[in-house]
């Protein structure tokens, strides 16, 4: 192995996964390793347009980015899970060894170690061909990687059948005595968004935990303090969290990389305008649709808190404002730099869909949290948020399951009058954001990994 590793970094095609890969990625090379990173094509084509020049002189040749293709035609739809994930096991595995073979018969870019999202844990299957050991990364909680780990035993013991299907009777079930209980209702697969789409991916991620045991390491964007019942649980999962972008300023790197869509750059001159502690900032990632009821609930629902606030919606939202709504206290952009955004001192609390890197990225800047989650392990995020971590409140839906605007209201009330949250969420980015300072616990594993490939 060359005293430079080259590191092939595999993330799943999502925008969340491709984000924290991408972060990971740049801890990477700060330490002294080169990355090619592997995105799809198509994702490939959307992260250079998001980017832009700015991808010519990123870092300094020390990361590729390079595609390999998905499997899917020019036309199919990648939101349809059951398509996107049957070109991904039929088409990326021998597509990703002949990237392997080409890079290694080249020569200056030969692959020394892999580092796959779980999603994609079957690229460490790829690398064994070639005597490459790798790294499964899990873009989620320690907790839900605790679950995943223990599917073959709740299979085997009767708790669920080989498709997911709960066959207990009991609401909730213990992993392990030393993490709190889960509702099985809460499983991730149960809130996807039917339940076709469920089996498919309990069935897929059942097969990429497979290859769990090729991997010489297990990594979580997580803290010790943040969840130790699921880390004693699994020694052999090292937090690495919180990651948490570079933007290097003096090769004229303001922008993140790895985005699907172009972050207005903006709104943070907006915030400058804003007094501390006053802004609401909404954002509810990439995969979030609300129907147009919903949202008229919603946009009249932050007219009515009379506060400034910043709203993310999405380029493909195609929703049309409610007649009333006039949005004079808000700015209003299609995406962006969120971390930026969060650590901003204008923000006063952070209403969200409650995904993993939201998450982290709300208690690293101290915000409180006002949660809305969609779909996924999202429901299990909330319940951690409010219940167990308590920096946050979320929203009740009424009895036609909306969230209304006068609901909206209430919640922006009654979280930024609890003086006891938003200590919490203080002391708690205390906490999280000492784990990556120096000799920080976070940051050592990530060393030791570095030190590792370097030998």
């Amino acid at each position: 192995m060359s005293n430079i590793p080259v590191v092939l970094v595999v993330p799943h095609p999502a925008q969340g996964h491709v984000n924290l890969l991408m972060i990971l990625s740049q801890k990477l090379v700060e330490n002294g390793c080169r990355v090619v990173f592997v995105n799809t094509e198509f994702d490939h084509k959307r992260v250079v347009s998001s980017f832009g020049e700015q991808q010519q002189h990123s870092t300094n040749q020390a990361m590729k980015l390079v595609s390999v293709p998905d499997g899917l035609g020019a036309d199919d739809d990648r939101n349809d899970l059951g398509k996107l994930l049957d070109g991904l096991q039929n088409s990326m595995p021998k597509a990703l060894e002949k990237l392997i073979e080409d890079m290694n018969l080249k020569g200056d870019d030969r692959i020394s170690f892999i580092v796959a999202d779980l999603f994609m844990a079957w690229a460490l299957d790829v690398g064994s061909k070639f005597g490459i050991k790798g790294a499964i990364v899990w873009p989620g909680s320690a907790a839900i990687f605790a679950l995943l780990w223990s599917l073959p035993s709740l299979i085997d013991d009767g708790t669920m059948d080989s498709d997911g299907v709960i066959l207990t009777t009991k609401e909730t079930i213990l992993i392990s005595p030393c993490m709190t209980e889960m509702n099985t209702r809460d499983f991730f697969w149960f809130n996807m968004r039917d339940k076709i789409e469920g089996k498919i991916i309990f069935q897929y991620v059942r097969h990429c935990c497979q290859s769990l045991n090729l991997a010489e390491w297990w990594l979580c964007n997580t803290t010790h303090e943040l969840e130790p019942g699921a880390l004693s649980f699994l020694p052999k999962l090292l937090p690495i969290g919180p990651l948490l972008r570079s933007y290097d300023t003096k090769i004229g790197i303001t922008k993140a990389i790895g985005q699907y869509w172009e972050e207005d750059l903006s709104c943070m001159n907006w915030l400058d305008e804003q007094h501390h502690g006053t802004v609401l900032y909404v954002a509810f990632g990439s995969f979030t649709q609300f129907d147009q009821n919903q949202f008229n609930e919603l946009a009249l629902g932050l007219a009515l808190t009379y506060r400034p606030f910043l709203w993310v919606i999405r380029e493909d939202s195609n929703m049309e404002y409610p007649h009333e709504f006039k949005g004079h206290k808000g700015k209003i952009v299609s995406w962006a730099p969120q971390q930026k955004v969060l650590s901003h001192p204008a923000i006063a609390c952070f209403v969200t869909h409650c995904g993993w890197n939201s998450t982290i990225e709300g208690l690293s800047n101290g915000v409180p949290f006002l949660c809305w989650p969609y779909f996924g392990d999202q429901i299990q995020n909330k319940k951690y948020i409010c219940d167990e971590l308590k920096v946050g409140l979320s929203f009740d839906k009424d009895e036609n399951g909306v969230v209304s605007c006068k609901e909206v209201k209430l919640k922006v009330e009654q979280l930024l009058s609890d003086e006891n949250i938003k200590s919490r969420s203080l002391e708690l980015k205390e906490k999280v954001m000492n784990n990556i300072v120096k000799g920080g616990a976070s940051l050592e594993n990530l060393k030791r990994i570095v030190k590792w490939l370097k030998e």
